[in-house]
């Protein structure tokens, strides 16, 4: 299994609990994202940066991924498609997408889109917070010692 990190939208509190994760188990893992970013030095961790643009990152994580790999995204049309790839996908505060609930996620993403851009919703998400990693932190590490 080889994890999949979309780093432009990482969140900087999950660094220290995903780089201790990919040490202790040394996990392959490839952070993609449009500039430079760092989630430690490791000798199993490759840093890509793709051309600017909404999807790039996007486009090359879905290009890579293979069945039974982890992304660990906010994006949830990414995680969608890396769903049909047979590959797994959890955000960041420790949602686990799948095949049952991925399309409800969608659905909900592209409703909140709509009233946002109707002005009937103005605020997005909720701030992240401890709570939020912690949450992740218990998930990230749930699936691991399930699946590695």
């Amino acid at each position: 299994m080889t994890l999949f990190i979309d780093g432009d939208a990482f969140v900087n509190m999950l660094k220290p609990i995903v780089h201790k994760a990919i040490e202790k188990r040394k996990l392959p893992t490839v952070v993609v994202s449009n500039k430079k970013i760092n989630i430690g030095k490791s000798a199993t961790i490759e840093y890509q940066i793709v051309g600017e643009g909404a999807d790039e990152a996007d486009h090359r994580i879905v290009e890579l991924v293979a069945p039974g790999d982890l992304v660990i995204t906010a994006d949830i049309p990414l995680a969608d498609r890396v769903i049909t790839k047979n590959a797994h996908a959890i955000d960041h505060r420790g949602e686990l997408y799948s095949k049952d609930n991925i399309k409800q996620y969608l659905a909900m993403r592209n409703l909140m889109e709509e009233l946002r851009e109707s002005g009937e919703v103005t605020k997005g998400p909720a701030a992240y917070t401890q709570k939020d990693a912690r949450n992740f932190s218990n998930s990230f590490n749930a699936f691991l010692q399930k699946n590695s």
